[in-house]
Formats: structure tokens, sequence, C-alpha cells
């Protein structure tokens, strides 16, 4: 005896129930399109300006400079905003270019002076960075002390968000300079890959004086094997991406931690 077909009663009560995952699912793959939408306007800027490559190196060094003077939390807070603030300012210079080379193609007095006013804000943007730096890096530089490395050396929760950090912003370079890919689906390396395996590291280092250090890297080298096999099998990352990212996350992190701790 075949089996009936389901009632209409039947088939929209069933679409009624799996309503809300359906729509969990695509509000979920909107911020994913959102967040990739967003680190590609970053790759963009630091590819195509060279003064966002200069600041982007600026930043990528200015967190483990920080931590081995020594200086406070809310001194490094006031750097990165300094910091984020000239990045920010020089994103919204481009984009405002941009606009404006699309809006007009022959010579406009107006663009010009919006052009220069978004040139005239990075560079107020630049030098309070640059003064902000100068009062909390002056001292330091003149006398570093060995008391701030020891409090580094204290801090492996500093260093591991500082290793974090520093990653990200490098897999966020190699992808500008790579063009493959996008931020958050594919390229070279794979990002996902980079954190993971910087973060086991981290544990590792952190945790080396622990009863059971073996047994809790070990468990964190597996769940960071675990995500790049996900990368991998779902086809966004291949193997040789998926190895560079392991790679650089864990060469950069050992890096850190050898230097500062």
């Amino acid at each position: 005896m075949t089996r009936s077909l389901r009632s209409r009663d039947e088939a929209a009560e069933e679409a009624r129930r799996l309503g809300p995952f359906r729509a969990a699912r695509s509000e979920a793959a909107s911020v994913v399109t959102s967040f990739n939408y967003a680190f590609e306007g970053i790759i963009y800027v630091v590819r195509t300006q060279r003064n966002m490559r200069v600041h982007f190196a600026v930043a990528l060094g200015v967190l483990p400079v920080g931590v081995l003077l020594g200086v406070t939390r809310f001194e490094l807070l006031a750097v990165m905003l300094a910091v984020s603030f000239v990045l920010i300012a020089e994103m919204i210079n481009t984009a405002l270019e941009k606009a404006i080379d699309v809006a007009t193609n022959s010579f406009d007095p107006l663009a010009r002076v919006a052009k220069d006013v978004a040139a005239g804000a990075v560079l107020i943007a630049a030098v309070n960075a640059v003064f902000v730096g100068y009062l909390v890096f002056a001292e330091r530089l003149r006398d570093p002390s060995r008391r701030a490395l020891d409090s580094v050396r204290d801090s492996p929760v500093h260093l591991t968000v500082i290793a974090i950090v520093v990653v990200t912003m490098i897999v966020i370079a190699l992808k500008a300079v790579t063009q493959r890919g996008t931020p958050l689906y594919g390229g070279l390396p794979s990002g996902h890959a980079a954190v993971a395996f910087g973060g086991w590291v981290a544990v590792t280092l952190a945790t080396a004086d622990y009863r059971h250090a073996l047994l809790v890297s070990t468990v964190v080298f597996l769940m960071a094997l675990m995500v790049a096999q996900t990368r991998v099998e779902a086809g966004v990352h291949t193997t040789v991406e998926v190895v560079a990212g392991a790679l650089l996350g864990a060469s950069v992190t050992a890096a850190i931690f050898q230097l500062l701790a």
C-alpha cells in the first residue's frame, strides 16, 4: 500500500515549524556576507593606498612594542584609539575620493575641495596619533625598565590577545597582496587555521608550567586541527592554504611569546 501524500495542513504546519530555523540560517548568512564585504573594503584600501599600508604597518607594531615597554591598559587604549582613528580616516578619505570620481569625470573645484578636506582630516588624525605615541612612549624609550618585561612575562592573556590580533592583521595584509578568495572564504592563507593554531601555541606556552599542560595542549591542538580540516572538507580552502595559515599563526604567536615573555 502506497503512502498517502501529506495534506496541505500538515505541509503548512511543517513550514511553520521550520520557518524560524530557515530565517536564522538566512540571517547568519547575511551577517557573514556583511563581514566579508567589510573585510574586502579593508583589503582594497591596504592594497591600493600606500599611506594605508604605512598606517597598517605602524598599527601592526604598536601592540607588541607597547607591551614590551610596559605601557598601562589606559595608555595602550589611547594608542589604539589614535591608530584606529587614522585607519578610519584613511578609509573614509578613500571612499570619498572614489565616490567623487564616480560622480564627475571633469575638473570641479568643489570636488577638489572635498578631496583636500578629506586629506586634511587624515593629516590631523596622523598628527594626533604621533602626539599620543610620543606622550606614551617617550619616557619608556629613554629608560626601558626590567620591571616592564617582568610584567609582560606575568601576563600570558595579554600576549595571547596581542598575538591573535597581529596574526589577523598579517592575514589581511597577505590576502591584500595575493588577491585570492575573499576575506572569510578561500584565499591564501587560511585565516581560520592561522587563528586556530596561533591559539594552540599561545595556550601551550601559557600553560607550560601547569600540571596537565600536555593534556591541555593536546586538546587545543585537536580542536585547531578540526578547524583546519573543516575548511578543507567544505572546499573553502586547499590543503596548501590551510597549512600556510597554520604555520603562519603558530610561528607568529611563538615569536611574540619568545620576544615578549
